[in-house]
């Protein structure tokens, strides 16, 4: 099964929609094996954002996802990573479609609730991140045989 990392971005943490966005990526079939609320320090926010390093907007990415608590949580699930990024909706919550998370939820490019990682390989590398390999827990879920 495909694992993928979210991140409960700040402003959906001081929105109190963290409950909305788990809840809608369970209900579409993905299991929860590791969850923390963390408050990012700025090491850490670096080396996450480490891609967009020397972009104009890098600064501010990392002074926002350090400026209050966030949720770190792997998913575990048949296509995950696909699945998340398609319920989170597009980056830019204007353009992102009615009934993805930030969609729904989402006020601009800069606030737009959720991080999702974009490929299983990029989802490796941000999992070892966040969690160690005795914080991520694997366990059988009985409804599995009726979702797939």
């Amino acid at each position: 099964m495909e694992k993928s990392l979210v991140l409960i971005k700040p402003d959906a943490m001081q929105r109190g929609l963290a409950g909305e966005i788990v809840t809608r990526l369970e209900r579409k079939g993905l299991k929860i094996i590791a969850m923390k609320m963390l408050q990012m320090d700025k090491s850490l926010a670096q080396r996450h954002y480490a891609i967009h390093k020397g972009k104009v907007f890098f600064d501010r990415l990392v002074d926002f996802i350090t400026s209050s608590p966030t949720i770190a949580i792997v998913f575990q699930g048949k296509d995950a990573v696909g699945v998340i990024r398609r319920t989170i909706g597009a980056t830019d919550p204007v353009k992102a479609q009615a009934g993805t998370i930030r969609g729904d939820f989402g006020l601009d490019i800069e606030h737009n609730l959720a991080h999702g990682s974009d490929s299983t390989e990029n989802a490796s590398k941000e999992i070892e991140l966040f969690f160690s390999t005795e914080e991520i827990i694997d366990y059988h879920k009985d409804v599995n045989k009726w979702i797939g």
